[in-house]
Parts: C-alpha cells; structure tokens; sequence
C-alpha cells in the first residue's frame, strides 16, 4: 500500500497548489461569485476550484489506462466527466440556461451508460435483491442526473462539498481494498479504487483552500464532475448483484436526502426548482445560527456514518440492513426537526 500512499500524498499537494494557481487566475479573470440575499459569503469570492479536482483525477484514470488497460468503463469515464467540467467550467466563467446544461448532461450519461452498463438488480436491505431488467435503464439515468444536480446544488457553504467528497471517497477506498474485506478486492477492481483515491486526495487539497473561511468555490466545473463520479463509482465496480447501488446511496445519503426532499417539497409548492434559495437543511442550519464549519463537518461525520454502514453490510454484517433503511431516515427526521426549531428563530 506504500505506492498509493506517496499517490496520495502527491495529489493532495498538487491540489493545494492547483487551486492556489486557479485563484490567482480567477481573480485576475474576474472569476467571482458576487454575494446576494441568499449567498452565504459576504464578499466576491473566486470560483472554479474544483477544475484542480477535475484536471488531477483525469490525469490519473489515464495513467491507469496506460498502466494496465483501456477499458469502456474507464474511457466512458473520461470522455463524460471532461464534457460535464467544461460545460460547468463555463458556467462558472459565464452563466449558461438551464436547458443547455441538461442537454449536456444528458449526452454525458448517454456517453457513460453506453461504457459502463446499467443497474441490473438492487440490493434493499430487510427486502433482499430485486432484478431491475429493462427498468434499469431509465432508473440508471435518473440516478446519474439526479446526484449530478444534487451535488451542485449541495454546494452552497464552505467545505460542505469537498468534505462529503473527501469522506465518500474514503468510504469507496475502503470498499473497493482487500484490506476492506467486503468483497470488492482491489486487484479486481483498480480504476474503482484508483478513481476514488484521485478524488479523496484531490478534494483534501481543494480543502485547503474551501474550508471555512472559504478563499475559492468549487463552481459547477467541480460539483457537477464528483456527482458524476459518485454516481457512476457503483457501476464501475458493480459485479455483486444490487450490493452497488446501495452502497452508492448510503454513502451519498446525506446530499440524496437534503436535495431530494428539498426538490420535491419546491415541486409541490410550484416554486421555480432552478431559483435560487435558502431552504436546504444545512442552509437553514446556517440561517438558525450553527457555524459552516460545524454544519459542513456533521454532513462529513453522517457520510462517514453511512459509508461505515455500507462496510458492515459488505463484510457479512447485513443485521446492518435495517439501520441503513430505518435508521437513517430516522437521524434526517430528528435533525429536520432540530432545524425547524432552531431556525424559526433566526440568528444571522
């Protein structure tokens, strides 16, 4: 393990002083994310960190090529995830509509599901697997889009993103190592476990940088890129039946759970879903008076909590199962209701 160690060390670094170059460049370009009534900066800060995330990781997923095999998986990868960060790049740099950005992204999960397949089964716990056939198409295509847009919209406090990405990424190392013992061996599935490091690496070194007090944003070119990638780790490494997307959920339950539900209650309302506003849980922990810092760390810790649940459950622990089905919903319930409280009392 002494070789992915010095990768990881090496990309972390690369990272820090990536994004510290794209800052500079940001500024000079007048790059900026301006504050407004539901910002929760109060000064123009640069964006476009996450490009050092997007730039790395494809960098290394073609070393792997090169190393050991061009495979669909892997080049499907690739050619999606640069289209989803140049659309996003360009979004950050000069705004782009709605319809646009979806046309790309729907090109880009076309791209990934012609290389990397689509869920056949899932795996619910207490319920057992359930074979998807052809309905797996359509639930594959939503699961992409939907923790694309879901990862972007989550991207509103600093270090909330880079530190889900850091923590989920840990979650699939571990999954997808012999030393994990859940089944996913690492010498079976190494652009499963390379992609992971390059994005727990990379989005560490982003850190340096977003935490709070942030002095750069990810922008779309970097939250749009890991909600890719977190969505289609599963499929890169889903040779156990439904386990994959389940695994893939628990781990992103925090962000799945705050932008879906947030989504559906705005649908409900007729709202405009694409407007921006302040009524995710962790924007109105922010509004109730709990610091970023500790808002952004308890989605890290809960991620962690879930990708822990998805190691149990892999090594043989499945009592787990009603933990993650029951369990964690149960935590969203008290958290929403702690929210509700403190925020109907706003302090700034």
């Amino acid at each position: 393990m002494l070789f992915p160690l010095l990768i990881f060390i090496a990309l972390t670094i690369l990272a820090y002083l990536g994004v510290a170059w794209i800052r500079r460049v940001a500024i000079q370009r007048a790059i900026l994310d301006h504050p407004n009534e539901r910002s929760s900066h109060s000064i123009p800060t640069p964006r476009g960190g996450g490009l050092a995330i997007v730039v790395l990781t494809i960098l290394i997923i073609i070393a792997w090529n090169f190393a050991y095999a061009f495979t669909h998986k892997s080049v499907a990868f690739c050619i999606s995830g640069v289209l989803l960060a140049y659309v996003g790049w360009r979004d950050d740099v000069r705004s782009l509509s709605p319809r646009v950005r979806f046309m790309i992204q729907f090109v880009a999960i076309a791209i990934a599901m012609l290389g990397m397949g689509w869920f056949r089964a899932v795996t619910i716990p207490v319920f057992g697997v359930w074979n998807l056939g052809w309905v797996g198409i359509p639930i594959t295509f939503i699961w992409i889009l939907g923790l694309i847009n879901a990862y972007n919209f989550m991207d509103g406090i600093d270090g909330i993103a880079g530190g889900v990405a850091f923590v989920a990424a840990l979650g699939w190392i571990v999954l997808t190592s012999s030393f994990g013992g859940s089944g996913f061996v690492g010498r079976e599935n190494p652009f499963t476990f390379w992609l992971a490091l390059s994005v727990a690496a990379t989005s560490l070194g982003f850190l340096g940088h977003n935490w709070p007090p942030a002095r750069i944003f990810m922008g779309d070119v970097g939250s749009t890129f890991l909600g890719f990638t977190f969505a289609v780790l599963p499929l890169t490494a889903g040779h156990r039946g439904g386990d994959a997307l389940m695994f893939g959920t628990a781990i992103m339950w925090t962000f799945i759970m705050d932008a879906g539900l947030t989504f559906l209650r705005r649908l409900a309302r007729r709202e405009n879903v694409f407007a921006a506003h302040r009524t995710h849980l962790y924007q109105r922990l922010v509004v109730g008076g709990v610091k970023v810092a500790t808002v952004s760390a308890l989605f890290a810790l809960l991620t962690l909590l879930g990708a822990g649940l998805s190691l149990a459950w892999g090594r043989g622990f499945h009592s787990v199962g009603s933990l993650i089905l029951f369990g964690l919903p149960v935590i969203w319930i008290i958290l929403s209701i702690y929210t509700a409280r403190r925020s109907s009392t706003p302090k700034g």
